[in-house]
């Protein structure tokens, strides 16, 4: 077994890296990877940048040439619902790109080609991450929403929460999951919330990056032991 595991941001994937036993590591088109065991288990570690482009050109090429069995996406997140609290981690049931509109051609909002509206994470995934517990965090299920935007503006991050009953917003999990899908390859998103979106959203994101990198890092490494 091989776990593809991605990471956006040199501040999430260094959480990992803390306990993750790196064995080779090297750079393909421009992306930096890691061959690393966890709890003895194989992974390899992509850092992809930001973005949903960056993220899915780092998704096929551990694909095509890694030989992954799932892929893992981690990261921090700005926080949708009222029921959310910074740190608070939210596995994502399903992905949906917020940006993606060919509403004039009668299509639903966040509509893609082959894919539909949501795309589901692996069961088998989601169902490892129900028996996980990280003590004083509460964990959510629900739908993440992506999109090539950091949103700031409290009335677009209503929007998305209304029109997609979105938990939270990223830059990278729906472009992971369609690419997976396409692949036929089992795949999951999980965030840990760094921020609200409000007018002070980038100074809360700032302050709790690197304790929400290290929270979502620790509930990796819990999935990964039970895999």
């Amino acid at each position: 077994m091989k776990i593809g595991i991605i990471f956006a941001m040199e501040e999430e994937i260094n959480e990992t890296l803390k306990y993750a036993d790196v064995i080779n590591e090297y750079e393909m088109f421009g992306i930096k990877f890691y061959e690393v065991l966890i709890d003895s288990k194989n992974c390899i570690l992509g850092l992809c940048g930001v973005g949903k482009v960056n993220a899915s050109r780092c998704t096929q090429i551990m694909i095509d040439n890694m030989n992954v069995d799932f892929i893992i996406n981690v990261g921090v997140a700005g926080g949708l619902s009222n029921n959310l609290k910074v740190l608070d981690i939210v596995v994502g049931e399903k992905l949906v790109q917020h940006d993606f509109d060919i509403t004039a051609f009668d299509h639903e909002k966040g509509f893609i080609p082959n894919c539909g509206v949501y795309l589901n994470s692996d069961d088998y995934l989601l169902n490892i991450t129900k028996n996980i517990l990280i003590e004083n965090i509460n964990i959510h299920e629900g739908v993440i929403a992506s999109g090539d935007i950091f949103c700031t503006d409290k009335h677009m991050s209503e929007k998305i929460h209304n029109k997609f009953n979105a938990l939270c917003v990223d830059m990278e999990g729906a472009s992971i999951a369609q690419t997976s899908f396409l692949a036929g390859v089992p795949f999951i998103v999980i965030r840990s919330i760094s921020d609200i979106p409000n007018n002070q959203n980038v100074m809360t994101y700032d302050k709790f990056l690197e304790r929400s990198s290290n929270i979502v890092s620790l509930f990796l490494k819990e999935m990964i032991d039970k895999l």
